[in-house]
């Protein structure tokens, strides 16, 4: 009889902690996909600044090397 109260008893406190970890795993794995997603727009726009910043580095070697050629 006392196996079954035990068990009885150990199943009223992991029951409610498990429930818990449960909500907590979700929430987590929503926060991470938001995240993820923040990224992705963010590598994004990183890339197009790094190509406009290539496009304008360029125009001022190009810039640069035809002054030197017409002087």
């Amino acid at each position: 009889m006392n196996e079954i109260i035990a068990t009885g008893i150990a199943a009223l406190i992991a029951g409610p902690i498990m429930w818990l970890l449960h909500k907590l795993d979700k929430n987590n794995s929503q926060q991470h996909t938001q995240n993820l997603d923040a990224l992705h727009k963010l590598d994004t726009k990183v890339d197009i600044v790094t190509s406009k910043i290539d496009h304008h580095v360029e125009w001022h070697l190009d810039r640069a090397a035809n002054e030197d050629t017409n002087n």
